[in-house]
């Protein structure tokens, strides 16, 4: 993989918690506050429907560069409560290269909401409210052959097959909805210990 840092496409870049001011760098806007709880609700058979629509103009969209799309996070989790967001992943030849995938979904109505060059060249882009009841699609950008793509799929693939370790999950992210929260990441990094003990037992911590 491409990046500044020159780092490798096959070491795993442990992703910790993050600080508000490194919350806010990562966002070329303005990281937008909580300051509350986060809000889960029950599993929609509207959310593999609004993944598949934007899957299909993705596509259509990038059609010139080589890329793959995938369902990732809670909403493609069958039974599993989720935040009404559909996280999708895109694997691209050089997520650096923003030239070459930006302008093109900037056309479908998604914007670039964070951009992390110390962390595979990550980058998220934004579509809002695609939908009745779903506030966004989050659109998350790696290289192609990045090792977080394999773990965003294999953790997701864990859920699916394996009720013991969904249960535990939604009762984690039932547990932290009820405390109150700066920014969404805080939340999603205060479930980082379980994420890593499904995927240990998956075989892809």
């Amino acid at each position: 993989m491409t990046t500044d840092q020159g780092q490798d496409p096959d070491r795993t870049i442990p992703r910790t918690s993050m600080t508000p001011e490194e919350i806010e760098a990562a966002d070329p806007g303005s990281a937008a506050r909580l300051d509350g709880r986060v809000t889960l609700v029950e599993p929609d058979p509207l959310w593999p429907v609004v993944y598949a629509t934007e899957a299909e103009r993705i596509g259509t969209a990038l059609a010139a560069l080589p890329h793959r799309l995938e369902h990732v996070g809670s909403t493609s989790v069958p039974g599993l409560p989720a935040k009404p967001v559909v996280d999708i992943l895109l694997a691209v030849p050089d997520s650096a290269a923003e030239r070459t995938y930006v302008p093109g979904l900037e056309g479908l109505g998604y914007g670039l909401v964070v951009r992390e060059p110390d962390w595979y060249e990550h980058r998220v882009l934004r579509h809002p409210a695609v939908a009745p009841g779903i506030d966004y699609v989050n659109l998350h950008v790696f290289t192609a052959g990045c090792p977080e793509i394999d773990r965003m799929t294999g953790f997701r693939d864990r859920l699916r097959t394996h009720p013991a370790d969904r249960e535990l999950y939604a009762r984690t992210k039932r547990d932290l909805s009820r405390r109150t929260w700066e920014y969404v990441q805080d939340y999603a990094d205060a479930k980082t210990e379980v994420v890593e003990e499904i995927l240990r037992r998956a075989g892809r911590g």
